[in-house]
């Protein structure tokens, strides 16, 4: 079926509808989309074809009529979805039914499940700011809802924004979120910005901005480059032997600093604007000509200053400046490294087709392509269409997902829950199910990306991404976690073989290339130096984002589907996996905290982290009974549990390295994870455990989903992400694990 999109707005708050270009504005320089109140939300249709997330604006009633809205689209635009109540669950088995029933409503067409990955404040402005330079704004319908979104995401109090939705407010969200808002056409004078720029001043003004916002003000033209710290790209021509060189960061950083430091180097402004010129004067408490752009490179909030810059960092920032640009760095010098970093973009956009790891490096390859490519490149065209996937349109309006989205990974948690509840040979869930093993067959990836050594790449034949087979970056969990749900389905009776062994070994193989020497698995690849390559981190509002570093849920992770590998296949390379699960089982034991816990870094924090280590200590036989790892392990979450049977826990606990109860209470997703891992570990006493189920159950809805509550997700220590399909993939699986341990026990 055609996807038709047409270009007529809405009817205006005052009168009939009119019809307006997508890029009409009263802006004469760069033209800017004009804002609506909000958009029919029944309007809104997201396409999943080929794993591949967009969504579309319909005004052609014709074109409705040929596309209705599913239940997935009323569901995560926030309409009335209006159906019935389920009976009430007597006991968990009939909960995890209940909440399939209404689970496989948002399956996608394709099989798998999506959902928004936001929460991050400093990735929308990213795109928005691409898109404006390269004088390819926003469509009006885009630009009404992007503004929704970060109106209701203001801080109620102050008016500024945060890192992350729950957060303080910071310069980072302050700053880059204030300027979308005017780029999409909010004039100055409305009250929430009026109440932003009040919390921006009050915190000192732009100059009080991170790294990360300078850089992006400046690429507009907002700043100069003089108050960027140096990124040379002559650190991509030092030799692969050096301690420093760039392969050796985690992949993160490395491509976002490599385009960043292209655009550094050549020093390219956007056009200036009227727009720009205004946002010259509301962004700084002093007057623009007589800032002092050098002097303020290193002048930051202390709400953005989570990694303070080391001394060390300093005065190497200060060396390049100082001394290596203007004596060292000669123009021959200067073009190498320009065309090197050139060389590196084009690899990251081949081998993605223009999709890129994440969008912060997807916006600034855009830039980098229109100002190498010229506005009509294909390379720049490419990259807007591919842009349009990352964005995500919610009850609030649009915002922009951490990645291209959660396709693989959230389709392979759904899979476990079923199966840990019993059900995967029910006739029932079988259509659910098969569509589900067909679409992770299709985003197998099934070879190594093109000059793999040459663009420093890890191997991935065989693996899954964590999004889709497009973006195509392999991590160690997502691989393990889509092979574990490949293997239970293919060796459940009545499931077609979709993914022969061969394919199987494939996975396995890159799976076992991932353990580091400690016996841990990183994430993307093994790490390649150590955690004193963060006196470099000049990122500031992040830490530990330097290098890879070793994680219990990665190595859990691989343990486990390894271990389950083993039992189908016991003679493909046995010696190698049992000395992996050896060594790796070993090293959860050392990573186990004083408390008993296990410090998460992907999920709030150690309930994520202690869940998964218990699952380890389990597949290899290490319970509560028998392991004083596991016992630990199960009395520190039982320390924890709340007089109403759930877990709570907050984000400040990824920062501040401590246990931190969530000021809201108990939560539905932190109470499965504690509940998985005590009944992993077998623990001993059935009470608390039919508590922390009962309040599952009691928090189900009638049509038998649960809702949203606090944020699930974090990286690099100090931001927080969405997993909203945690809600439904975790509780199930803890109400089924439940079930199929203890099938005599009633919870109420």
């Amino acid at each position: 079926m055609a996807r038709k999109q047409a270009t007529k707005a809405p009817a205006a708050s005052n009168g009939s509808p009119k019809k307006r270009s997508s890029t009409e504005s009263d802006d004469h320089d760069v033209k800017r989309p004009r804002l609506q109140e909000s958009t029919d939300k029944a309007r809104w249709r997201l396409s999943s074809e080929g794993g591949r997330h967009t969504w579309h604006y319909l005004e052609d009633d014709e074109a409705l009529k040929e596309w209705p809205q599913s239940y997935a689209d009323k569901y995560f635009l926030g309409m009335p979805l209006e159906l019935p109540e389920l009976p009430k669950a007597t006991n968990p088995l009939d909960a995890v039914r209940n909440g399939l029933t209404f689970f496989e409503k948002l399956q996608l067409p394709e099989g798998h499940w999506g959902c928004e990955y936001g929460g991050p404040m400093f990735l929308l402005p990213g795109v928005v700011i691409a898109r404006y330079v390269t004088k390819n704004p926003v469509p009006w319908y885009y630009a009404t809802e992007i503004k929704n979104y970060l109106f209701a995401r203001a801080n109620p109090v102050d008016g500024g924004w945060g890192l992350h939705i729950e957060g303080e407010s910071t310069m980072l969200g302050t700053t880059l979120n204030y300027t979308t808002l005017r780029l999409v056409g909010v004039e100055a004078d409305h009250p929430v910005m009026v109440k932003a720029r009040a919390t921006m001043h009050k915190m000192g003004g732009a100059i009080c901005a991170p790294h990360w916002a300078k850089f992006w003000l400046t690429v507009l033209g907002i700043m100069k480059w003089d108050i960027v710290n140096p990124v040379p790209p002559e650190l991509w021509l030092l030799p692969d032997w050096v301690p420093i060189a760039p392969w050796r960061w985690w992949i993160h950083m490395r491509q976002v600093f490599l385009p960043m430091s292209y655009l550094w180097s050549k020093k390219w402004q956007a056009e200036e604007t009227d727009l720009i010129r205004e946002l010259r004067k509301e962004l700084f408490v002093e007057d623009w000509d007589k800032i002092d752009w050098a002097g303020n490179r290193n002048t930051i909030h202390p709400n953005d200053n989570y990694h303070p810059k080391t001394a060390f960092l300093n005065t190497v920032n200060w060396l390049l400046v100082n001394i290596w640009s203007p004596i060292f760095r000669t123009k021959y010098l200067v073009d190498k490294a320009e065309a090197w970093a050139s060389e590196l973009i084009d690899m990251e956009d081949e081998n993605t087709d223009y999709s890129d790891l994440a969008p912060v490096n997807a916006a600034m390859n855009t830039v980098c392509c229109y100002v190498r490519d010229g506005p009509n490149a294909y390379s720049v065209r490419r990259h807007v269409e591919r842009l349009d996937e990352v964005l995500w349109v919610n009850a609030e309006g649009m915002l922009c997902n951490g990645t291209n989205g959660v396709q693989c990974w959230d389709t392979a948690f759904a899979i476990q829950a079923i199966m840990d509840a019993g059900l995967t040979e029910d006739p029932r869930w079988r259509p659910m199910l098969i569509k589900s093993l067909e679409f992770l067959e299709d985003q197998q990836i099934r070879e190594n990306v093109k000059d793999q050594d040459k663009c420093y790449r890890h191997p991935r034949k065989g693996a899954w991404a964590f999004s889709n087979k497009d973006q195509g970056y392999a991590v160690s969990d997502c691989v393990s976690e889509a092979l574990k749900s490949v293997i239970i389905l293919q060796k459940t009776p009545g499931f077609p073989t979709l993914i022969e062994d061969q394919r199987i070994f494939d996975a396995v193989d890159t799976m076992l290339t991932y353990q580091n020497p400690s016996g841990a698995c990183s994430s993307y690849e093994t790490p390649r130096a150590g955690q004193w390559m963060e006196v470099l981190n000049a990122a500031e509002v992040f830490g530990n984002i330097m290098v890879e570093y070793e994680y219990p849920e990665c190595t859990t992770a691989v343990l486990t589907t390894l271990s389950l590998f083993k039992k189908h296949w016991p003679n493909h390379r046995t010696a190698e996996i049992d000395n992996f699960i050896t060594r790796a089982v070993k090293w959860i034991k050392s990573n186990q905290k004083p408390h008993g816990g296990w410090y998460g870094n992907w999920g709030i924090c150690f309930t994520y982290a202690t869940m998964f280590a218990l699952e380890s200590l389990a597949s290899v036989g290490e319970t509560y009974e028998t392991s004083r790892y596991a016992k630990k392990g199960c009395d520190f979450l039982i320390a924890r549990q709340r007089e109403d049977g759930g877990w709570s826990e907050s984000y400040k606990a990824c920062e501040t390295g401590k246990y931190v109860e969530h000021p809201t209470g108990s939560q539905v997703v932190m109470t499965a994870w504690a509940l998985i891992g005590l009944i992993k570990a077998k623990y001993p006493d059935i009470e608390p455990i039919k508590k922390g189920i009962k309040l599952i159950m009691d928090r189900q809805q009638p049509n038998g989903e649960w809702l949203q509550e606090a944020i699930e997700g974090v990286f690099n220590k100090s931001c927080m992400i969405s997993y909203p399909n945690y809600k439904f993939s975790f509780p199930l699986k803890a109400l089924g694990l439940f079930a199929t341990r203890y099938p005599d026990e009633k919870v109420v």
